[in-house]
């Protein structure tokens, strides 16, 4: 009969199941979905509010059912930054209350998911 010693803090007869081998690939394979999920996200959410500064400055018909659509899109999506400035002029006022919401959901979007993929 052969003496087997245990690890430190393992018992001889431990009955717990060995640990998955794939089990941090896929935790890491659902971070890589979630970092791309929250990329997504908020790439989209810049886009609709890049694309009505667009529209807007090329001056768009307003009564345009999709020219609405961007418009009532972007303006949900920026509602927190609705008159932070108010200028005379009118593209001047909606590149840079709906421009500044754009560049936070870009970076803070791309931000969490770098740091969802180093994990």
């Amino acid at each position: 009969m052969s003496h087997i010693d245990p690890t430190p803090g393992q018992h001889i007869y431990d009955d717990r199941p060995a640990p998955d081998p794939y089990r941090h690939e896929r935790r890491r394979s659902a971070a890589r979905r979630t970092a791309l999920t929250v990329q997504t996200v908020a790439d989209v959410a810049a886009g609709f509010l890049i694309l009505w500064i667009a529209l807007h400055l090329l001056g768009a018909n307003e009564t345009n059912v999709f020219v609405e659509f961007v418009r009532d899109s972007a303006d949900i999506l920026s509602w927190w930054s609705q008159d932070i400035f108010t200028m005379d002029t009118e593209g001047l006022r909606v590149l840079l209350n709906h421009g500044l919401p754009a560049l936070l959901y870009l970076a803070v979007g791309h931000g969490i998911a770098a740091r969802l993929n180093r994990a």
